[in-house]
């Protein structure tokens, strides 16, 4: 196979099992012998677009709301997520978790992966929700985010509010509800096999192999 292996990934970074999701793949991409060859990219979806901007409404408590379940069984989902989490290296503290509007988090993805930064973006902005409790809907969390990834500043708080980033945002998500995605975290590689939620690192190396592999038998039949 001479072309690489692309793998398009919709994702919030206000969803825990999209950062979940994301390390598993990494860790998986990690035993990859093609790893080298493998491009993803991580596109915008928005779980909760009427959040405010300014929310600092704990996660816990917008959950139990939105969905209208019991308290603990949203707690026992986020036990589940921090042991898994915690295998992986990671560190989810959900007790400084808020609910938030992403839009412009996703502005600054955009404006990042222009600038080759993205893959820094993406970390922080996971690792500020879900780790820092640091409000990613805030203009100046997001520039100090920006800047530490090596952005420029004035630059990164200029896309924060510009249209031209937020039609990004929008195409991405239009794609998304075009492929009928309903749910995040959602995995496409080579825009054909669809992948949804945060597998463990075991099922994401299995359909590594089974897409690489799909692929060579076609090159040799070309």
């Amino acid at each position: 196979m001479t072309e690489k292996l692309k793998i398009d990934v919709w994702s919030d970074v206000a969803c825990p099992w999209c950062y979940l999701g994301k390390r598993s793949l990494e860790k998986a991409l990690d035993g990859f012998e093609h790893a080298d060859a493998v491009d993803v990219t991580f596109h915008s979806y928005q779980l909760n677009p009427e959040a405010h901007e300014h929310s600092s409404e704990p996660l816990i408590d917008y959950l139990v709301r939105e969905k209208g379940a019991p308290e603990q069984q949203i707690r026992d989902s986020f036990t589940v997520i921090t042991e898994r989490g915690r295998e992986l290296g990671m560190n989810y503290d959900f007790d400084i978790a808020h609910n938030a509007n992403t839009r412009r988090a996703h502005r600054l993805i955009h404006f990042a992966r222009a600038n080759g930064r993205d893959t820094e973006v993406i970390n922080a902005l996971f690792g500020a929700m879900f780790e820092q409790g640091i409000a990613v809907g805030s203009v100046d969390e997001l520039v100090a985010i920006g800047s530490a990834a090596g952005l420029d500043a004035m630059q990164v708080r200029e896309a924060l509010e510009s249209e031209a980033w937020d039609e990004r945002v929008e195409a991405d998500i239009a794609q998304a509800r075009a492929l009928g995605i309903q749910g995040v975290p959602f995995f496409v590689l080579d825009g054909r096999y669809g992948v949804s939620g945060a597998q463990p690192v075991e099922a994401f190396a299995q359909v590594l192999d089974q897409v690489w592999n799909s692929q060579e038998r076609e090159s040799a039949d070309a």
